[in-house]
C-alpha cells in the first residue's frame, strides 16, 4: 500500500514536476574560468521621484515604461558571488533591490547559497562588499547588507501583491545573462500559483506567474507594478531550453513584507507547519467518495509526532480497486480551514503563509465517514526534510 500512496500523494508543499518541462531558477552561473568584461553602465542622470501614499481623493497615475525604469533602475543591483567548494572555485551571478536606508538589499536565498564572498555592484558602477543577514530558503529570501554605506540609496517602494489582477501589466528589471539595468515588461499570467522550493521539499504559496522576460541573472530582482512598486521578486522560469519561454514566476511582495523584517531582526524565519501529505480532489475521487464536488484535499499520510497526527487527522489505509485502478476510499478530507473554503492544496498553504504563525491555533472542517466535522490543532516549526 506504501507503494501505491507514493504514487498518488505528495507532501504538503510540494510541486509534482513534469519530465518535459524543467523548473530553472533564475541564476547565471559563470564558470571559474571564464574572464568578465567591465559592465556597461548607462544611467539616465534623473533623480528618483518621491511619490505620496495614495488617497481617497487622489489617485496615484500608472507611470509609462520609460518612467517606470527611471523612477526604479537606481534601486536595482547585480550580485556577483563568490562560491567555494572541494572541486573548484565558481561563481554566479543574480539580481536584487535596495529595501532601505541602512543599506538592506533583498534577493533570492538560492543567489547567494554557498557565498564565499558577495559584490554589490550599482547603476552608478560603485561596488561594495556585503554581507548576509537572514535567509528562508522555504520562501527563496534573502537579505544581504553591504558593509560601506553608499552615498546614496533608493529604496524600492513594497507595495500590496494581492490587489494583483491576472492581465495587468508588470515590468521586471534585474541582470539577464550578465546584462545589467536590463528591464522586459509583459502581465500578471495568473497568480496563486504554487512553486517548488529550491532543495526543501515544500512550495512557496501565492506566487505570481508573469510572461515578462525572465532569464538567468534575473534572480532576485523586482517585478514592479505601473505604479512603480515592488509585487514581487523574480525567482524562476518554466523552460524546456533554460532561457525564458513565457512563462516566470515571483514571489509575492505580501510574503515579501511578512519574511524579510523578520529576517533583518534574528536572521531567520519560522513557517508554521501540519505534517500532512495528500492530494487534490478530482472528479473520479469525488464520485468514488460520493461528494457533492471535486474540491478539498485528501489526507495520503501523517507525519509521525507532528500537530496532525497531536490532533487526530486520519490518512488513506484502504485502497480500492476499481476498473483496473487502484482508489483511497478513507482518509479524511480537508474542506475548510478556519472557516475558509478549500478546494486545493494552495487555499490552506496560503492560509498558513498569510495568517498562521507557529503556536497559533487553526480549525480544519474535514469530511470523515461521510460526515463532516472540526479538528482543532496547534501549529509547530517547520523541519527540514
Amino acid at each position: 500500500m506504501d507503494r501505491h500512496l507514493t504514487k498518488s500523494g505528495f507532501i504538503v508543499g510540494g510541486l509534482i514536476g513534469a519530465a518535459a518541462v524543467i523548473l530553472i531558477f533564475a541564476l547565471f552561473l559563470i564558470p571559474a574560468e571564464e574572464v568578465l568584461t567591465p559592465d556597461l553602465i548607462i544611467s539616465n542622470g534623473n533623480d528618483v521621484t518621491k511619490f505620496g501614499d495614495e488617497t481617497s481623493l487622489y489617485t496615484i497615475k500608472d507611470l509609462t515604461l520609460v518612467e517606470l525604469f527611471e523612477k526604479s533602475e537606481e534601486g536595482v543591483v547585480r550580485i556577483d558571488v563568490d562560491k567555494n567548494n572541494s572541486f573548484r572555485e565558481a561563481s554566479s551571478l543574480g539580481s536584487g533591490f535596495v529595501f532601505d536606508y541602512l543599506g538592506h538589499i533583498i534577493t533570492n536565498a538560492h543567489v547567494i547559497e554557498a557565498a564565499s564572498s558577495i559584490t554589490i555592484t550599482f547603476l552608478d558602477g560603485s561596488q561594495y562588499n556585503a554581507r548576509i543577514i537572514g535567509v528562508d530558503k522555504f520562501t527563496d529570501i534573502a537579505v544581504i547588507k553591504v558593509d560601506e554605506k553608499p552615498r546614496n540609496l533608493h529604496p524600492l517602494e513594497i507595495g500590496d501583491s494581492s490587489s494583483l489582477k491576472v492581465g495587468e501589466q508588470v515590468a521586471a528589471i534585474g541582470n539577464p545573462f550578465g546584462l545589467s539595468g536590463s528591464m522586459t515588461s509583459g502581465i500578471v499570467s495568473q497568480i496563486g500559483r504554487l512553486l517548488a522550493s529550491h532543495d526543501t521539499g515544500f512550495s512557496i504559496p501565492n506566487v505570481i506567474q508573469t510572461d515578462a522576460a525572465i532569464n538567468p541573472g534575473n534572480s532576485g530582482g523586482p517585478l514592479l507594478n505601473m505604479k512603480g512598486k515592488v509585487v514581487g521578486i523574480n525567482t524562476a522560469i518554466l523552460s524546456g531550453t533554460g532561457q525564458t519561454a513565457g512563462i516566470g514566476f515571483a514571489v509575492p511582495s505580501n510574503t515579501i513584507s511578512k519574511v524579510v523584517p523578520v529576517l533583518i531582526e534574528v536572521g531567520k524565519y519560522s513557517h508554521p507547519w501540519i505534517g500532512i501529505s495528500g492530494k487534490d480532489i478530482d472528479p473520479e475521487l469525488a464520485n468514488i467518495r460520493d461528494l457533492d464536488q471535486s474540491k478539498g484535499f485528501l489526507i495520503v499520510s501523517i507525519v509521525p509526532g507532528s500537530p496532525a497526527e497531536m490532533a487526530g487527522l486520519k490518512g488513506v489505509s484502504e485502497i480500492k480497486m476499481i476498473a483496473d485502478k487502484e482508489y483511497p476510499i478513507d482518509g479524511d478530507i480537508i474542506v475548510s480551514v478556519d472557516g475558509k473554503e478549500v478546494r486545493k492544496i494552495s487555499d490552506i498553504l496560503i492560509h498558513l503563509q498569510e495568517e498562521k504563525s507557529i503556536g497559533d491555533k487553526m480549525i480544519l472542517g474535514i469530511i470523515r465517514d461521510g460526515e463532516i466535522m472540526d479538528i482543532i490543532l496547534t501549529l509547530v516549526e517547520r523541519p527540514d526534510l
